[in-house]
């Protein structure tokens, strides 16, 4: 199971959606969180980074965890934070039930439609071999791990990743659910065998993209035998086009897949920009201010186990490229 236990947060900088990692040490806690509000409103953009990344984890949605984010202030608005001894504890619990209520709406909407789920995908510019952007591939929760965290009970969604990823004990957990601490363990320990489950990741970044370009070059050039070589047996690709004519689509084996990815490759490969997709490597095909489709990878043991292909305009809209492709990224 990859390490999941770092803090991570995606904001808005400039238009474009970043991955960084939070360094906790820098957040003030909230002992005696300050009466004025000024005060009080710097700690909590001090904090919105992890929150964000707390409600995203959650939701699988940037719109969505923005919602949460900001509901969460107007909760605290509500209260006298002179008497919240841990700001950073108090938020994150209070997102934690927000995003639970906001779960069980979804699910009962979603019980309504026919029809596969995605995450909308945070993208940033491929990683170089720095240390700072290795961290970042390395703690991003991955399209993978949502499409799994999708699959669970909101209450072992909200047990899982507030403690599994935050660190956030199970008393508090509890008390979000209204529940003892060893039922929200319990929680946690169910949504974590489906998790340990589901395809691993593999931890090298390196090895991610060697697996990656060896699918582009093999898709680029018709190469049958050479998708099957990096293919997993039992690969899975999922197509995710939103509202209109094309239906979402769901492909299972590596021959399927290949014959698949080759019949529509033509059609936009050639033009896809390299970009990393919530910490993998990934491709993006559109302009840098229109993207039309997102497409992510899982690398498990050198190959290729899951392909997805995000083309929901509602799920794309937040990204907004802001670095310049070089030559020949652009000629491609």
């Amino acid at each position: 199971m990859p390490n999941v236990t770092g803090l991570r947060a995606c904001h808005v900088s400039r238009g474009r959606i970043v991955l960084k990692l939070v360094d906790s040490a820098r957040i003030p806690d909230g002992g005696g969180a300050s009466r004025e509000p000024d005060r009080l409103a710097g700690h909590f953009e001090l904090l919105r980074p992890h929150l964000t990344s707390v409600a995203y984890s959650m939701l699988g949605s940037v719109s969505e965890a923005e919602d949460a984010v900001q509901e969460s202030w107007f909760r605290l608005g509500r209260v006298d934070s002179g008497s919240i001894d841990d700001l950073r504890a108090w938020l994150t619990t209070v997102v934690g039930r927000i995003c639970l209520d906001m779960l069980k709406a979804r699910r009962a909407r979603r019980e309504e439609q026919a029809g596969m789920w995605l995450p909308e995908p945070l993208l940033a510019e491929p990683a170089t071999d720095g240390p700072e952007n290795r961290a970042v591939m390395a703690e991003s929760i991955g399209l993978a791990l949502l499409i799994v965290l999708e699959s669970l009970a909101p209450p072992e969604r909200l047990a899982f990743v507030l403690h599994d990823i935050f660190a956030v004990p199970f008393e508090n957990i509890g008390q979000i659910m209204d529940r003892t601490p060893e039922a929200a363990r319990q929680l946690a320990s169910r949504a974590r065998r489906r998790v340990q489950a589901a395809p691993q990741p593999d931890p090298d970044p390196p090895a991610q993209q060697r697996a990656v370009d060896a699918f582009l070059a093999a898709a680029r050039e018709g190469d049958f035998a050479g998708l099957l070589e990096v293919l997993a047996p039992e690969v899975v690709l999922r197509f995710d086009p939103g509202p209109g004519p094309a239906a979402p689509l769901e492909i299972t084996g590596a021959q399927a897949v290949a014959r698949h990815i080759l019949r529509t490759a033509p059609r936009w490969l050639p033009h896809a920009i390299p970009v990393t997709v919530n910490g993998a490597p990934g491709a993006l095909y559109g302009t840098w201010d229109q993207p039309l489709c997102v497409l992510g990878f899982t690398v498990a043991h050198g190959q290729i186990a899951e392909l997805h292909l995000v083309a929901d305009r509602a799920k794309l809209k937040h990204l907004r490229l802001t670095f310049t492709p070089g030559p020949t990224q652009r000629d491609r």
